[in-house]
């Protein structure tokens, strides 16, 4: 079945997802010329300044056939640049890209051999990969080593950011007038911050000016070929595209077509400058594109099928920028090459009211229609928003494809409010990446690594001794046959918790010196709030808001593991914590007995049950506890999120036998989830365990649920679908998302890749195609609970 409203959208759809990506070794030669010109002679804001702007200048540009929107970060689209001075390839690596099963990056023997010859040696020491791990303490290696923490900004840079409304407003014309403006102003007599300053307003001046060089570019291009073009409405198209790059981004845009270019110069830009944790988003597009869409149709200067038209170039766009792949243990916890951008539709406005308009069922529309992975497009559902809006979106997400995602807008703008927002700021916000929430074009909220809570319940109960790396890598506080009672294991719980979140945040205060230092990013700090106006970069603290998060994984598994301890070996005597752990030790091979009482007949949190329940919301509210507050270096604090991406299965890859019947290896639960096969009572018991943890205190929760789709099919199950989400909402969850598929057609995707090769399911946070996940992630959606309401 072709996708798309017209010819012209079905062929650049099948283009996009048809190419096979690629790796283009053309920004990382740009970035070495610039090093080799300017390094040690300029201030490293400047370096990397005139390194964004020597990209702008002389990076390959491209216009398709049939393209409404310009603007890639490589050469073509589906290719992925090079960013050498966050991480090297080796040899190794390219062999293993080149030639993976699932998701391979193609490169030629000439670019690597020169990638490999003049790149990798000369950014080798240069590189943040190389500069943290020399940095990092032994015991920070110890813990990485082990799979008790990932670090993100190890192979790519400090990001997870959104646009706000800023760039619709401004030029970039009028953005260097308010750089020129700060810099009149700086007093070089009393502030002993001003030369700083000065530095990083030229920076990101240079980077603005870079901006408009490259929609130059693109403006003589598109000249070039309507002079040669033979039919007259390709022609037209292309002066026109012409014209849109003549003002933006140079000055605001003046209607949708504009609007839409606008932002998307800005991606481009801002992921072009640094690979920011594979994210940049556009925020609340519909409320953003609005005004421009409701002018543009009273003036009759579009209609909205082609105001459609530009939406489905816009998602083709999208998803044609594969992220950059990873390599080490980052790529195991990372099997994902989504480029992470996170569409929010719905909500309120920014003043309170119902924020629902035509532009959001546009996007709706286009998002059902289009069936990409990319852009991974979300709702935010208040309770001013009409149900007609919630149920467009339910008969989305029944069909099965994983889209969209169900965001909490009163939960959202609450978490905001408790991490210190104003109300404005805070109903302008919501979620990017695959939940987290912030501020947008206001925020640096910084996702600094996940947190394998189920391992670190695993160490403790072995008094300190990690068995998959043999070495005592916790606390020693305790063997499990001196427990008294079942508050002391958790209290020497919550001490390893401390412990080992004090070596990740004294890891992460190093990294953000490093990052603040050597790796400004002086362009994304032109969009985002208030950097021009404080004179830093959005690294050194500029952003009004600056918040770090460490993600915690396996609560589920945490929660179970709490209760048939306490319930086994505690209340009911049914054998010792030194049998527990000899059971787990050997996989419970030998031990049927304990493990059909684990695994079988005790509580399970998931099902209502208060007493699993209640052991959740402990743990939950310790892990709380030892993180939110915690001081980062950019005058923000910490807080806490609930999500693990794909790493749940790479932190299960790494930890033993779990006191729940959780066998050796296997994964996580995935997000706050039950554990795989133990929510027994429904979804509605689901939701309700779920809720007892307090997410308002966390910066994004996020929920995986399995239908099978015979149960929401038809005005009945629509209505109980929507009202299930509502339900949730109003015990202030904050998110929920679906795969509507039966285990049976997963199982035979798996058996007969070629005959589903264009299935996708929801992953964690985004949407993949099942043919593209590894076989540990495949089987991890398999084992999901299949839900019935």
């Amino acid at each position: 079945m072709k996708r798309g409203m017209n010819k012209r959208i079905q062929k650049l759809r099948e283009k996009s997802v048809s190419k096979e990506p690629e790796l283009s070794i053309e920004r990382g030669l740009l970035i070495k010329e610039t090093y080799e010109k300017y390094e040690g002679k300029v201030e490293t804001p400047i370096l990397r300044a005139l390194a964004f702007k020597n990209i702008m200048e002389k990076k390959e540009i491209h216009i398709d056939d049939l393209e409404l929107i310009v603007g890639e970060k490589g050469e073509r689209p589906q290719v992925a640049p090079v960013y050498p001075e966050l991480t090297c390839y080796t040899e190794e690596d390219f062999d293993v890209l080149h030639n993976r099963e699932e998701v391979s990056f193609k490169s030629s023997d000439v670019d690597r051999k020169k990638y490999l010859k003049e790149i990798a040696p000369f950014f080798e020491k240069r590189s943040m990969r190389s500069k943290i791990f020399e940095e990092m303490s032994d015991e920070w290696k110890k813990c990485y080593e082990a799979g008790i923490f990932t670090e993100f900004m190890e192979q790519r840079g400090p990001g997870h950011t959104v646009a706000g409304d800023k760039i619709y407003k401004k030029g970039f014309n009028q953005i260097i007038r308010d750089i020129d403006n700060k810099m009149l102003d700086l007093d070089m007599l009393n502030d002993d911050e001003a030369y700083e300053k000065k530095v990083q307003l030229e920076a990101m001046k240079i980077t603005a000016e870079a901006i408009i060089a490259l929609s130059k570019r693109y403006k003589k291009l598109a000249e070039k070929k309507a002079e040669k073009e033979k039919d007259e409405k390709r022609k037209k198209e292309l002066e026109t595209i012409a014209e849109n790059c003549r003002v933006v981004p140079e000055r605001a845009p003046t209607n949708f077509y504009q609007a839409i270019q606008m932002y998307w110069f800005v991606h481009i830009g801002v992921t072009l400058e640094l690979n920011i944790w594979d994210s940049f988003s556009p925020g609340r597009l519909d409320q953003h594109l609005y005004p421009f869409y409701k002018e543009d149709l009273e003036y009759k200067n579009i209609t909205r099928e082609k105001a459609k038209e530009l939406f489905e170039n816009l998602w083709i766009k999208f998803n044609n920028q594969p992220a950059p792949p990873k390599v080490g243990v980052t790529m195991k916890e990372s099997s994902t090459y989504t480029d992470f951008a996170n569409i929010n539709t719905g909500g309120i406005d920014k003043y309170g009211n119902n924020g629902v308009n035509d532009v959001s069922y546009l996007i709706l529309e286009v998002m059902d229609e289009m069936k990409l992975v990319q852009p991974n497009s979300n709702v935010q559902i208040s309770k001013k928003n009409p149900d007609k809006f919630l149920k467009e979106a339910c008969k989305i997400s029944r069909k099965g494809w994983g889209q969209p995602a169900f965001y909490n807008t009163e939960a959202i703008v609450q978490e905001l409010l408790n991490a210190g927002k104003s109300l404005d700021d805070a109903r302008q916000g919501g979620a990017s990446g695959c939940v987290e929430t912030g501020a947008f074009g206001k925020e640096a909220y910084i996702l600094t690594g996940y947190f394998n809570l189920s391992k670190i319940l695993e160490i403790t109960i072995n008094n300190g001794y990690d068995f998959n790396t043999n070495t005592y890598t916790g606390l020693q506080l305790k063997s499990s046959f001196e427990y008294r009672d079942f508050d002391e294991l958790f209290e020497n719980f919550r001490k390893n918790l401390r412990h080992f979140v004090d070596i990740k945040v004294r890891g992460n205060n190093i990294i953000e010196k490093l990052y603040s230092k050597h790796m400004p990013v002086p362009f994304m700090s032109t969009v985002i709030d208030d950097c021009v106006e404080n004179g830093k970069d959005y690294n050194s603290g500029g952003a009004r808001y600056n918040t770090n998060y460490i993600q915690g994984v396996g609560i589920g598994n945490v929660a179970d593991s709490l209760a048939a301890i306490k319930y086994n070996v505690f209340d009911k005597n049914n054998f010792s914590m030194e049998k527990l752990l000899e059971a787990t030790a050997e996989n419970f091979e030998g031990y049927e007995e304990i493990y059909n009482l684990v695994k079988n007949r005790s509580p399970k949190y998931g099902n209502d049950n208060n007493y699993a329940d209640k052991l959740m919301v402990k743990a939950f509210e310790a892990f709380y506890e030892e993180v939110t507050g915690r001081k980062n270096m950019k005058g923000g604090s910490y807080r806490i999120n609930m999500l693990p991406t794909t790493c749940h299965i790479y932190f299960g890859s790494v930890t033993g036998a779990t006191a729940n019947g959780r066998l050796k290896g296997k994964p996580l639960p995935d997000g706050i989830s039950p554990s795989k096969g133990a929510d027994k009572k429904g979804p509605t018991a689901v939701l309700k365990s779920v809720a007892k943890m307090d997410h308002l205190k966390t910066g994004g929760t996020l929920l995986n649920q399995k239908f099978n789709k015979a149960t929401i099919e038809g005005e009945d199950g629509l209505n109980k679908f929507a009202g299930l989400i509502r339900a949730f909402f109003k015990m202030d969850g904050h998110h929920v998302q679906f795969n509507v598929i039966d285990k049976e057609t997963l199982l035979d995707a798996q058996k007969n890749p070629g005959e589903y090769e264009n299935l996708v399911v929801r992953v964690a946070g985004y949407s993949d195609y099942f043919n593209n996940l590894s076989k540990n992630l495949q089987d991890e959606i398999i084992a999901r609970t299949e839900q019935d309401i």
